[in-house]
This record gives C-alpha cells, sequence and structure tokens, in this order.
C-alpha cells in the first residue's frame, strides 16, 4: 500500500508541513466541523512537529520511531490504517493535527487521520474507518455518542450526522437497535426509544467501499 506512492507522500509532507506550521501553532488551521483540540503551552513541544515526525516514521514502516513520538496504542492504530496514506499536512488546531485525503474517498467526515499530542508524544490517533456492514457503522457512531467523543464519531459518521446527534447528549432513555434495512441509496438503521426513534443513514462511496453514517433523522410516535 505504500512503496512508490509512500514515496510521494513523504515528498509532498516536507513540501507542506513548514509552511503550514506557523498556522498550526496559532491554532488557526481550518478543521472538520467538530474536530476537538486544545490549546498547548507555549512551552510545550510544538505538535505539528511531533505529529509530522510519527507520520514520517509510519511511512517508513519504522515502529521504533514511531514509538518514540506516540503511545503504544496510537502507534498501533496508525499502522493499521486501512487505506493508502493522506496526501496532504491539513494543520493543527490546538493539539489536533490532520493529515487529509485530496485523491481518493473515504467514509466519515475525518477524511483521514487525526492525532491528538500531549507533550512531546502523539496519544490517541484517530482515522476514518474501513466497516463493510452498515449495522457496524451504526453502533460506532452510537458508541462514539455514549462516550462524548465527537472525533471518534467522525472516523465514520459526516460532519453534518456528528452535528446532529452531539446536539444533545447522550442520556438512559433506554434505546434499543432495532437493524438496519434498507433505503433508496443505502441502508436505514434505526434505534427507538420511549416515544420515538433516531434513524442513521448509511452509505457507501462504492460497491466496495466501506459504510458511513451520512445524516441522522428522528420521528416521534
Amino acid at each position: 500500500m505504500r512503496g512508490l506512492k509512500a514515496a510521494a507522500v513523504l515528498a509532498a509532507v516536507s513540501a507542506l508541513v513548514f509552511p503550514a506550521q506557523a498556522q498550526a501553532e496559532t491554532g488557526s488551521a481550518a478543521g472538520p466541523a467538530g474536530v476537538a483540540g486544545q490549546r498547548q503551552p507555549h512551552t510545550a513541544a510544538k505538535p505539528s512537529t511531533v505529529a509530522v515526525k510519527l507520520f514520517r516514521a509510519w511511512q517508513r514502516d519504522d515502529r521504533v520511531a514511531a514509538s518514540a513520538v506516540a503511545t503504544p496504542a496510537a502507534v498501533n492504530t496508525l499502522f493499521a490504517y486501512p487505506y493508502r496514506a493522506p496526501d496532504r499536512f491539513g494543520g493543527c488546531t490546538g493539539n489536533a493535527c490532520r493529515f487529509v485525503h485530496t485523491s481518493v474517498r473515504v467514509p466519515g467526515g475525518l477524511n483521514g487521520v487525526l492525532m491528538i499530542v500531549s507533550g512531546a508524544k502523539v496519544t490517541k490517533v484517530y482515522e476514518s474507518r474501513h466497516v463493510t456492514v452498515a449495522d457496524k457503522a451504526a453502533k460506532y457512531l452510537f458508541d462514539a455518542w455514549k462516550a462524548g467523543d465527537r472525533n471518534r464519531g467522525l472516523e465514520i459518521a459526516s460532519a453534518k450526522a456528528v452535528g446532529t446527534l452531539f446536539r444533545s447528549r447522550y442520556g438512559g432513555v433506554g434505546y434499543i437497535f432495532q437493524g438496519c434495512e434498507t433505503e433508496r441509496g443505502g441502508k436505514r438503521c434505526a434505534y427507538s426509544y420511549e416515544g420515538g426513534a433516531m434513524f442513521m443513514h448509511a452509505r457507501r462511496h462504492s460497491a466496495g467501499g466501506g459504510h458511513w453514517i451520512e445524516s441522522i433523522s428522528y420521528i416521534a410516535d
């Protein structure tokens, strides 16, 4: 999945990361709706520097170098990324640094890889997910909502769907998953609760592509 493409990505990152870095450290780099980050103290290591070191180690398939700038969990997540490497450094918003795709379409609103930096290490990696079954995509988003983790939601759902779902906090209303059924354009997955139901509308970019949640709707009894 890497080879010559990896070399091209490294060249692109080398060309783009340093001009973007000035924006990154002021927290002015653009990110997808809902991506959560926090500003770092001026004395902390630059988030963009740490993130790029991890990205380059990944592209060299160098776990030792990656482990020097990231936690084991972050390294394992990144090295299991199911798509080709993102081809553009998207800058950092606070301590959240993005690498995004411009040449391929992947599921969800994250559009690549998001690294959360704490001090001199990447402590968490979020990434676009490849989920082949619609009900698993719906459950993944639901669990992200329960955990209050917007970035996790963006791994599998559009920014619009995440914004709709996270307008309210998860509460113990007694949601019951009712499965998914075919609808025009994809699948509709339902959660029922007392007084109504929530529908997650799952889509795929291609027949063999992963499912992602494009939008959410509700009905009242």
